[in-house]
């Protein structure tokens, strides 16, 4: 009987027991949909788990930090970037086919007029170029590689700037005949900027004077990379066959209708000796930055496939070393081993040290441990306006975001909830219910600018802003239609915010539209976007450039403003000195307060400093700012009943006009270095139009015929100019050049922006459609006599017509 019951009370036990697993179970997994860390509690598809220890909990805990880190480990970010025509758009279609991405192979200017995945805008497709960044993500090896591709032209380079600045790798493309051309030093420097590790791949190996050698040395010259070639291909141009692996000593063959299929062979014994070389040469080249490898290099040890790879990996994290790709993206050649680069030896996001500032303790830097275990952090790196509203881009630093969640946008101090959270593949989206850090994602409706920092509240943190170089060019905008004010607006606003680099501004004396950007290409895009996208039709005045006014010698002021209608008069004298600033000086205009007493009370300052800030706003030479000068107030007078703010404001205004003649003052014009690339036997035509457009050369440079040297006749380096440094291009001028012993001239020349529209059509039918250039500003210098006489009059001249 009590045995009976025994049973009894045991079964009872057992099924509230079950009851209760049951119960558990079924609450976490109704949870975890909605958030990762739920089916961290169950085992093996729903097996039950006990809690009733401190040690279950620990190990609950330890098994959820193994998840993330196993996860993050598989995750890249890569940015691909290069000079014009490398083949970034072709290597990322190639990239995007053979991870399943994408099912078929459209090109960049293909006959059947698709076009490629990544260029999505109609204007990309028709010019054949890449106009804006464009995020996408696919899988590789079980591995999720988050890229996003980038516009080569320089016009569009804070696209480049900003891709750069959220990313932990980039693929740096170099083309196998161009090398090392102007755009690809421009790339390297903001690769530098924001210390972002990166692997090099020299594309168009089947292009005829294909000579990766001679590119891996101008890499070594030019960019200063510490890089050695990882693979050694098999014949050049028409011969191209495949690749050989120097670190696992295979040989690559890509067969198939696109290449899809890779054969993995022995070393052909014809090359054996050269594939000995290289793999010294690039075991020699890392052991030189690897203290571990160098040690086994040094002893003469046997170096294995993973020692080696294990050391290029750490030297290229560390910013030390860049591996050296090679294939050919058009004809489906070397991408896979590619992919498999970017995994062994680019970083994930927990091996990038990423910093950001705590504004609760005085901007102090703090590092961020870059799991989803912290609290959120998240920078809005770009902005585009889709169909549903306001596309926001995030790279989530730290942390996890959710659809629904509230976040805090540090830099307004705004609460704002996530009502739609996707991933971007080009232009298409995907739904997705949160993600964590290390991922770019996008978000609708949230109202902010490029730059800003969200959080989820409980930090006050901000990433560092990027780079945004200022404009060099303007135009006048007008629409054809009055009617259409409204549509204009709208699509200038919008432009302002997706792109830091377009400025929108009034001309007061004119009261025409200002648009400025980076040069003629830039500002004819948005021309024609506004047509397109608002069906505005805009007239485009000459394009202006942005001249600047100084003054060379120190001039006095003494203006008394007095001004007495019945009432509260005007009353404000003030006496001191305007003077050029040092040359090199960071500042722009500089106010100084020498009054010894209190002849002018002391709440009056800063409206005499607002006054002469506004003067220099426009000089009476052509209206344009005043820069590099200083004011020196020493001496004034103040009327107890009549003087005021305005009227000390007004006295400031007139005294700088009425001393501004007196101190001699010059215009400034844009000065850019312009460096040109054409073949020798147009070298003598170049240069004269150079020389027409008063321009000074200050070095040349002979490029192919294994000439590698990289001269300059003056001081200025164009390497070093790392700090306040943007670029200027006109339009894509394509270079075809049939074989490798074509010489070409690398000519720099300093020459005034004003003299250089129109530079790219001449320079198309002087070289035959083979010569192309760039323009880096320089500096602002001042103008001839004779040219500042004609601005002068022309100035003159339109404010009479008005």
């Amino acid at each position: 009987m009590a045995m009976t019951r025994s049973a009894k009370n045991s079964a009872t036990r057992l099924l509230y027991a079950l009851c209760s697993e049951n119960t558990l179970i079924s609450s976490l997994s109704s949870s975890s949909s909605s958030s990762p860390f739920a089916f961290l509690v169950l085992e093996n598809g729903g097996q039950s788990r006990k809690f009733s220890s401190s040690s279950a909990l620990a190990k609950s805990k330890d098994e959820k930090e193994a998840w993330w880190k196993e996860t993050m480990e598989k995750l890249r970010n890569i940015g691909i970037s290069a000079h014009i025509d490398s083949g970034k758009t072709t290597l990322t279609e190639r990239v995007l086919y053979y991870t399943g991405k994408i099912h078929e192979i459209h090109e960049v200017r293909g006959r059947d007029g698709v076009g490629a995945k990544m260029d999505s805008m109609d204007l990309e497709r028709e010019k054949g170029i890449t106009i804006q960044s464009a995020a996408t993500y696919c899988t590789w090896k079980d591995y999720q590689v988050n890229i996003i591709d980038t516009p080569g032209h320089v016009d569009f380079t804070i696209e480049v700037e900003r891709a750069l600045r959220v990313l932990d790798g980039a693929i740096l493309v170099l083309c196998s005949v161009g090398g090392v051309q102007s755009q690809s030093i421009t790339v390297d420097r903001q690769m530098r900027r924001y210390e972002v590790p990166r692997v090099a791949f020299i594309n168009k190996l089947d292009r005829m004077g294909a000579d990766p050698w001679k590119v891996l040395n101008q890499a070594r010259a030019k960019l200063r990379h510490h890089s050695a070639a990882v693979q050694v291909p098999i014949g050049l141009e028409d011969d191209f066959q495949g690749l050989i692996d120097l670190v696992q000593l295979k040989t690559y063959l890509f067969q198939g209708s696109s290449g899809e299929k890779v054969t993995i062979t022995d070393v052909p014994a014809d090359m054996e000796a050269l594939v000995a070389e290289k793999r010294r040469e690039l075991i020699e080249t890392v052991s030189e930055v690897d203290d571990q490898l160098a040690e086994a290099f040094l002893n003469d040890e046997p170096i294995s496939a993973e020692e080696l790879d294990a050391a290029i990996r750490r030297a290229t994290i560390a910013n030390k070393f860049v591996p050296v790709f090679m294939g050919s993206a058009f004809k489906n050649k070397g991408v896979q081993p590619l992919l498999d680069g970017v995994l062994n030896y680019l970083p994930c996001p927990v091996e990038v040290g990423n910093y950001a500032l705590d504004q609760t303790k005085n901007e102090e830097r703090v590092l961020l441990s870059g799991t989803p275990a912290g609290p959120l952090v998240a920078l809005a790196f770009k902005l585009e306006e889709g169909r549903f509203g306001q596309l926001t881009y995030l790279r989530i630093y730290e942390g996890i975001i959710r659809k629904g969640d509230f976040i805090l946008n540090v830099n307004t101090g705004k609460k704002i909830k996530i009502p739609r959270l996707v991933r971007m593949h080009s232009n298409e989206m995907e739904d997705i219910q949160e993600a964590h850090a290390g991922q770019i994602v996008a978000v609708f409706g949230v109202d902010c600018a490029s730059g800003d920092t969200f959080t989820d509240g409980s930090v006050k943190y901000t990433m560092t802003s990027m780079n945004v170089p200022e404009p060099v060019m303007s135009l006048a905008l007008q629409p054809v239609s009055k009617d259409s004010g409204g549509q204009f607006s709208k699509a200038l606003n919008r432009f302002q915010r997706e792109d830091p680099t377009f400025r929108v501004g009034l001309d007061a004396e004119s009261g025409q539209t200002i648009i400025s950007g980076m040069g003629e290409l830039h500002l004819e895009v948005y021309v024609e976007r506004i047509r397109r996208e608002y069906k505005v039709d805009a007239t485009v005045g000459k394009p202006r450039v942005n001249f600047r006014e100084t003054v060379t010698k120190r001039a006095e002021f003494d203006y008394l403003h007095k001004k007495q209608s019945g009432g509260q008069g005007q009353y404000g004298r003030v006496c001191g000195y305007i003077e050029p600033l040092e040359p090199g000086s960071t500042t722009k205009f500089e106010f100084e307060n020498m009054i010894i007493g209190q002849v002018i009370p002391s709440n009056f300052i800063p409206a005499i400093e607002k006054g002469f800030k506004e003067a220099a706003n426009s000089g009476s030479l052509i209206g344009f700012p005043v820069e590099n000068v200083r004011v020196v107030l020493t001496d004034g007078a103040a009327h107890a009943v009549d003087s005021s703010e305005l009227a000390f404001k007004l006295a400031s205004i007139y005294a700088f006009r009425r001393c501004y003649t007196a101190a001699k003052p010059v215009i400034l014009e844009p000065v850019m270095l312009v460096e040109l690339k054409a073949p020798t036997e147009f070298q003598g035509t170049v240069t004269g139009d150079l020389n027409k457009r008063k321009g000074v050369i200050v070095g040349n440079d002979q490029d192919g015929d294994g000439a590698e040297s990289f001269r300059y006749d003056s001081e200025f380096d164009l390497k070093g100019c790392v700090i306040g440094w943007f670029y200027f291009e006109t339009h894509n001028l394509k270079q075809t050049f049939l074989q490798d012993s074509v010489a070409l001239v690398l000519q720099f020349a300093e020459v005034p922006l004003n003299n250089m529209f129109g530079y790219s059509t001449s320079l198309r039918s002087m070289t035959q459609g083979k010569g192309e250039f760039t323009m880096e500003y320089k500096e602002h210098s001042p103008v001839s006599q004779d040219v500042q006489l004609q601005l002068v009059n022309a100035f003159k001249g339109t404010k009479a017509a008005e």
